[in-house]
């Protein structure tokens, strides 16, 4: 494989808890804890693509334009180069539900923490816990949605 991957996730925050999914057992990364999303496809915009992994994987709309980018991480962990996109999501229709994954959890800071995290997102799930603070966020509910 050559080139760069390009993946996003988003940040969403309910009551000071975290949106994280669990990838499958059957899978890449195996019963890894995440933050929800995936690849931009061709000819996708990363909100697109955004967009479309919470539809697949949560059940659940985003409002495209609403999103806000909010950190990105660029690296070669298994020798191709990724480089993940996140964005806030403070705002969602519908409450997220395991239909592409094997779990969704609105985890306490320490809670998640404490969970085996995707190596590309531990570095970005300590940064929102410890330096953003789960607090600092209003829940999406909080932000109009």
């Amino acid at each position: 494989m050559s080139g760069t991957l390009l993946v996003v996730a988003g940040a969403a925050f309910s009551a000071g808890r975290l949106l994280l999914t669990r990838r499958p057992d059957d899978g890449p990364h195996a019963g890894l804890w995440e933050l929800p999303g995936g690849k931009v496809e061709p000819g996708e915009t990363p909100e697109e693509a955004l967009g479309r992994e919470w539809k697949e994987e949560l059940g659940v709309d985003l409002v495209v334009a609403d999103l806000e980018p909010w950190a990105f991480a660029s690296g070669a962990p298994h020798g191709r180069h990724v480089t993940l996109l996140v964005f806030r999501v403070p705002s969602m229709r519908g409450e997220p539900a395991p239909i592409g994954v094997a779990e969704v959890r609105w985890a306490r800071p320490d809670e998640a923490l404490s969970l085996p995290l995707l190596p590309a997102d531990r570095p970005l799930v300590e940064r929102l816990v410890r330096r953003e603070g789960c607090l600092c966020l209003p829940a999406p509910e909080e932000a109009g949605g």
